[in-house]
């Protein structure tokens, strides 16, 4: 299994770990690097306020490849939010959400602290963000009746979380993933 990432948030080098590290632990702050018993944790995607994204590999699921969500601010607020995210994500079944199974949150105890970090897994949508996408095309407009059809299917999707009575609060073309054609 591969390892390249250590999401303990006081590790000194969380990118440095060697593909021959032994026993799954990190060198450098002692951490367990498989999740859940399971995850691998590869790189980091991005990060927010209150916490970052990854990629990893699921080794339950022939190393498929998953986005893996961990919050850092251990705020009351914040992880009810958080919790309540993944509850949501558990029940819907969208082709425009990441769909997350039931076992998808988790709580994960880096090495010597006293504050669990939350961590909800999710299924990776392969493509490029709405960001990404422009850039990539030059940031040449879009067809009219394409971005009708984009607006009509996040409208879908809105609709979709809004009846389970959750109101997205990140919506941004960083956080819009287009799949391939």
């Amino acid at each position: 299994m591969s390892v390249s990432y250590c999401i303990n948030p006081k590790c000194p080098h969380p990118d440095e770990i060697p593909d021959n590290t032994r026993d799954l632990i990190c060198p450098h702050c002692s951490s367990k690097l498989i999740l859940h018993n399971r995850y691998s944790v590869e790189r980091l995607l991005g990060s927010g306020g209150f916490g970052k994204t990854f990629e990893a590999k699921d080794a339950e699921h022939g190393d498929t490849r998953v986005v893996v969500k961990v919050l850092y601010r251990n705020h009351p607020k914040a992880v009810e939010l958080f919790k309540q995210e993944a509850k949501v994500l558990c029940r819907l079944n969208h082709p425009g959400i990441p769909r997350v199974e039931e076992d998808g949150y988790f709580v994960y105890w880096a090495h010597g602290s006293k504050t669990p970090l939350h961590c909800l897994v999710m299924e990776k949508i392969e493509g490029l963000n709405l960001v990404e996408w422009l850039q990539e095309r030059g940031q040449q407009p879009i067809d009219a009746d394409l971005a009708r059809n984009w607006l009509a299917q996040l409208v879908d999707i809105l609709d979709r979380v809004h009846q389970l009575h959750y109101f997205h609060r990140d919506i941004k073309p960083h956080n819009i993933m287009r799949r391939p054609d």
